[in-house]
């Protein structure tokens, strides 16, 4: 069993009803010597932990939590040769579900005690690193509100994304993906590492996350028709074949907005910019599953 490093989000969802320690003491041992649980106590610290556990030769960083989370952990061990692990605790939980990861408490727990080794692809925009998908547009005007509505869940979500479609307008980009011009209005500009966002929206379900390349879904305007089929499609996992979105597959892209454009890194919107580099670090990261 490789030493364990649990880097332990006390906010989020079904580990609040836990007793985490008691539970992974089930699956890991009762000796504390296998491996340890660090909670993290505010934003960005599960990088530092991490990063900590990393150099004390911990195996294996496991974030358990949610997509912010396991970005945190994530971030804290490019670089090195310790493993991320999951233990899902989010309400979307898209790396986890890509990877597929069991989503129960006690099977994701079974899991990790004899996990399997492998690497995978990193994306980055603007400096930032992500493993699931980046996006500019609605996809970060929506978690732009959604953090601000003071309750999580899909059900939010869902409230916060209907409300923003009647006020959101795309905005003229100009992107470079990997040598090919196109001038385009953007509503969504999705680069995609793993297939989905989570909750199974598949934005790219033919992305594959040891290819050496990022999937780039691109949708100009979204009238309510439109808006329905990928809806549906992004739920069956059809949109590449609904021809409601383009679709390219690029390691590296350039992107300079009309006017200034919201951006997120794995669901956590972290601002607006008119200019954007993003690339593909290819099987730039380990992780056990």
């Amino acid at each position: 069993m490789p030493k364990t490093c649990f880097v332990l989000n006390p906010k989020a969802g079904p580990s609040q009803r836990h007793d985490m320690p008691a539970l992974i003491a089930r699956y890991f041992g009762a000796r504390e010597t296998d491996y340890e649980i660090w909670p993290t106590e505010y934003a960005g610290h599960a990088v530092e932990l991490a990063r900590t556990a990393a150099a004390e030769g911990f195996a294996v960083v496991a974030a358990v939590g949610g997509d912010g989370t396991v970005n945190e952990v994530g971030r804290g061990l490019l670089g090195t040769e310790t493993a991320l692990g999951i233990i899902p605790q989010g309400s979307g939980n898209g790396l986890a579900r890509h990877l597929k990861v069991p989503l129960g408490l006690a099977d994701a727990l079974r899991r990790l005690a004899a996990p399997t080794f492998s690497r995978m692809d990193v994306g980055v925009i603007n400096g930032h690193p992500f493993f699931c998908t980046a996006g500019l547009g609605f996809d970060a005007h929506v978690s732009q509100h959604f953090a601000q509505a003071g309750s999580r869940g899909l059900s939010t979500y869902l409230q916060v994304t209907l409300r923003e479609y009647r006020r959101y307008r795309p905005v003229p980009v100009q992107a470079n993906l990997n040598g090919q011009e196109i001038s385009t209005d953007c509503y969504v500009l999705a680069f995609a590492n793993a297939s989905q966002y989570g909750n199974n929206a598949y934005i790219a379900p033919l992305a594959d996350l040891r290819d050496g390349l990022l999937d780039v879904c691109l949708i100009d305007v979204l009238p309510v028709g439109r808006a329905f089929r990928v809806s549906l499609a992004m739920a069956l996992g059809t949109l590449p074949q609904s021809k409601a979105a383009e679709y390219f597959r690029v390691p590296r892209g350039r992107v300079v907005a009309a006017a200034p454009i919201g951006f997120h890194v794995d669901g956590d919107y972290l601002g607006h910019a008119t200019e954007f580099d993003v690339e593909l670090l290819p099987l730039a990261l380990a992780v056990a599953v």
